[in-house]
């Protein structure tokens, strides 16, 4: 006998047919595609005074003609006045981790002794969040005050990365660093324009007021045709 089978059991069979692929793409595809792996100081290179290198990218941002400049830049402001500034950049920290506990632990991992640490600065940025840490040594201090640094971090690195511009974020604490570290006089922050928001976009006031008057129109439009057709329908149509 031919069993003659049912939509039902056809739609059935067909989106299990259909699930199965797509499932096993879901699976292989999230096995590609892994969150980024947390960065410890441990998975960076071990420095120290008077190493070579000035700029870490971890999370590869940075542009390769903006890392020789920043290097170049660095290492003549070490060699003019002994101050050595290092910049850090991470994907992303340990969940139990803060970006100022990351940096002091790199700081002190790099420059173990209080001689080795008082001309040091590090600069630790955080891709993720966005997160900005800074530590300096006793000797940079009285040239890069608490004031600076707080603006340093909330400012000229902050504003750029509001819009992931990490290559100006970094050219931009460079050159102010040095700047400060030679002795010269600061150049502050950028500056930001800020928008004006009331004249770009319309008010909740008048998008209201707009809103009611399109339901007005709609509705008399409505109880115009409506009763119309209604009359039509029943009576019929002229020249029928």
């Amino acid at each position: 006998m031919i069993q003659i089978q049912t939509g039902r059991n056809s739609n059935y069979f067909g989106l299990k047919r259909l699930i199965i692929p797509v499932l096993s793409f879901l699976f292989a595809f999230g096995l590609l595609i892994t969150p980024a792996q947390a960065t410890g100081i441990y998975d960076l290179p071990v420095l120290g005074s008077g190493s070579s290198t000035w700029l870490v990218d971890q999370a590869d941002v940075i542009s390769l003609a903006n890392e020789g400049k920043i290097n170049n830049q660095l290492k003549k402001l070490a060699k003019q006045t002994d101050n050595e500034v290092r910049m850090v950049i991470i994907s992303r920290l340990n969940f139990d981790e803060t970006i100022d506990n990351f940096t002091d632990q790199l700081f002190e991992r790099w420059y173990p002794t209080p001689s080795e640490q008082v001309n040091q600065t590090l600069l630790v940025i955080d891709t993720l969040s966005h997160n900005v840490g800074l530590r300096r040594g006793e000797k940079v201090k009285s040239l890069l005050g608490d004031d600076i640094v707080e603006s340093v971090i909330s400012q000229t690195v902050a504003y750029p990365l509001r819009d992931a511009k990490y290559n100006q974020a970094m050219m931009d604490a460079s050159d102010r660093l040095v700047a400060v570290l030679s002795a010269q006089p600061d150049p502050g922050p950028p500056q930001v324009e800020e928008l004006n928001i009331e004249s770009t976009f319309t008010s909740a006031e008048e998008t209201d007021d707009f809103n009611s008057t399109i339901w007005v129109v709609v509705i008399l439009v409505l109880a115009t045709v409506i009763p119309m057709v209604t009359y039509f329908w029943y009576v019929g149509f002229p020249g029928k």
